[in-house]
């Protein structure tokens, strides 16, 4: 609090200054011409509180060039009331000022190309394709925030509170949603003080239920005055340069910090870079900074989705600096609005290294081929632009989302959270299918080079499992690790399960040599007719997997 006190009292003293003319009017009359003590002290009690005030409100950083329009009013006033060589003094001042506030104003304009070189991204072709064996961050956010919401009861004084912002991190080497319990308004914040914990719940598994972890916070969004943790944060960091809005973070054991990202401007207080983070421990207030390189191992979000997706704009609009973004957009390339915070998507790899996930389409209305995708670390800021596969057209999250649209239309279910692997060497859209009410209903696959080529299942793998057979019988490669060799086996079959999956029957058999594998009748009708005790010929993918793709298979007796 005392640091903008005393910024206000600066910046309305020097106000006074500039306002109060010194030199008196020569045809004044004698009541005009009294002290100007009284004019000064009259201008200190309206600036210093309206300065505190908005700072206070608007948790604007403190830095003199944030004084760029509060100057030029000022200046202007200033020169209006006062005369001779001292409204040329102030009239110079006010010119000064103005120009300040036209560099600002226009330093979007000619800052496009310093933009682009911070977002420059180091460019590959296509990412490692996608090991099975690990599973994918794919239980959406809004069917999460639902099964939270009917879990409220769990939460002590229900009516005080509701439900927070949700985010995905990783904890104890487990993907989670978190989402912290807030104030439901002024009066339940003045009552209640401190909000009693938040939610987790699995984001890998949807059949998982969220769990009430009780926790106090005390500095949080929905509190107010001092407790609001923005102007907690502000109050400590007058300077520093935030952006995005503050994330709950939880360490390993379970305790909870918020986060946000501080950085600097890239000119004239517009554009902006990421530098650090701030924490802060909601129950004591405790807070700490730290750069990129030195940020706690337990925080995911270290870079902010909102600065990344303000990254990536840069990147697609001004490859050609600013003018060429509004006319010509000459390689141009829009990042895509579908990503589930701040239009990116987090997305974990193998390694449990979380990632924001965006592609890029178009500029021009009507086309949803994708020009490529992006994958930023949520750690460190650094991306990674993939073009794909130059010889092949992708089709963007939008026309993947249209798909899944037309293939539900009578149901009215639609897809969210698109995001794009690389599913045994081919680039397909993994994407979640909610109904009206915002409940699972199954997951979606689609071939990004071939739109024709797709599948869904009730659960991902049920999905992958039937995009092997779909994407055998469409001629592409089915290879989990780009290296599966094809070959040949005779055996007796042990075991035989099949389940239905849209117009297709998926056949799972065990043979004599203990070893399982897959096909669908989609790629050979009389697969449909296998029993135990049938042998067969098989010819299969060596990919390495508990059940292997078969490519053809002749049952003795049929064939």
């Amino acid at each position: 609090m005392g640091n903008i006190l005393l910024f206000a009292l600066i910046v309305g003293l020097a106000s006074a200054l500039v306002l109060i003319p010194f030199t008196k009017r020569n045809n004044a009359s004698k009541e005009d011409k009294k002290p100007i003590s009284g004019a000064v002290i009259t201008s200190l009690i309206i600036a210093i509180p309206s300065v505190f005030a908005f700072y206070y409100l608007s948790n604007l950083d403190m830095n003199l060039s944030s004084l760029w329009l509060f100057s030029i009013i000022i200046t202007a006033a200033g020169a209006l009331f006062a005369s001779g060589k001292e409204r040329m003094i102030k009239g110079v001042l006010f010119a000064g000022s103005l120009i300040i506030g036209i560099y600002f104003l226009t330093a979007g304009i000619f800052n496009a190309d310093e933009k682009f070189k911070h977002a420059k991204m180091e460019e590959q072709v296509e990412i490692k394709a996608f090991d099975e064996k690990e599973t994918p961050a794919s239980v959406p956010p809004q069917f999460a925030r639902n099964k939270m919401k009917k879990a409220f009861g769990q939460v002590p004084n229900t009516s005080y509170y509701e439900l927070g912002n949700l985010q995905i991190q990783k904890v104890n080497g487990e993907f989670v949603y978190i989402a912290p319990v807030e104030f439901s308004g002024f009066f339940k914040w003045w009552n209640g003080d401190e909000t009693p914990g938040y939610f987790t719940l699995s984001a890998t598994d949807s059949s998982a239920n969220p769990k009430f972890m009780k926790t106090e916070m005390v500095y949080t969004p929905s509190s107010y005055f001092n407790k609001k943790i923005e102007r907690h944060i502000r109050m400590n960091y007058p300077k520093h340069i935030f952006y995005g809005d503050v994330q709950l973070e939880i360490d390993d054991n379970g305790k909870p910090y918020y986060i946000r990202s501080y950085g600097e401007f890239v000119s004239a207080r517009n554009g902006f870079t990421v530098k650090g983070v701030v924490v802060v421990d909601p129950k004591s207030g405790n807070t700490k900074d730290y750069s990129l390189n030195d940020v706690p191992e337990f925080i995911d979000g270290s870079v902010s989705p909102e600065a990344v997706s303000l990254q990536n704009s840069y990147f697609g609009n001004y490859v050609h600096g600013f003018w060429n973004s509004k006319f010509g957009k000459s390689d141009v390339k829009l990042p895509s609005d579908e990503g589930t915070e701040a239009n990116v998507s987090p997305i974990f790899d193998k390694n449990g290294d979380m990632y924001y996930f965006t592609d890029f389409t178009s500029p021009k209305a009507g086309v949803d081929s994708m020009l490529g995708y992006s994958l930023t670390n949520s750690r460190t800021g650094q991306a990674t632009y993939y073009t794909g596969n130059l010889e092949e057209s992708y089709m963007d999250s939008q026309g993947a989302l249209q798909i899944i649209e037309k293939k539900f239309i009578e149901k009215k279910w639609h897809g969210e959270m698109p995001v794009l692997y690389n599913f045994y060497g081919e680039a397909s859209w993994l994407t979640p299918v909610l109904d009206s009410n915002g409940f699972l209903q199954n997951y979606f696959i689609v071939s990004a080079a071939n739109p024709e080529i797709s599948v869904y299942g009730t659960t991902p793998n049920q999905a992958l499992k039937q995009y092997k057979t779909a994407l055998q019988k469409g001629g592409s490669t089915v290879d989990g690790n780009s290296k599966a060799e094809e070959k040949q086996v005779t055996g007796t079959v042990v075991r035989v399960y099949k389940e239905k999956s849209g117009d297709y029957t998926i056949i799972s058999f065990l043979l004599d040599n203990r070893q399982s594998y897959v096909i669908s009748s989609e790629n050979n009708a009389l697969a449909i007719y296998l029993q135990v005790g049938d042998k067969v010929n098989v010819n299969y993918l060596e990919t390495g997997e508990s059940f292997l793709p078969v490519n053809t298979m002749v049952i003795e007796g049929l064939e």
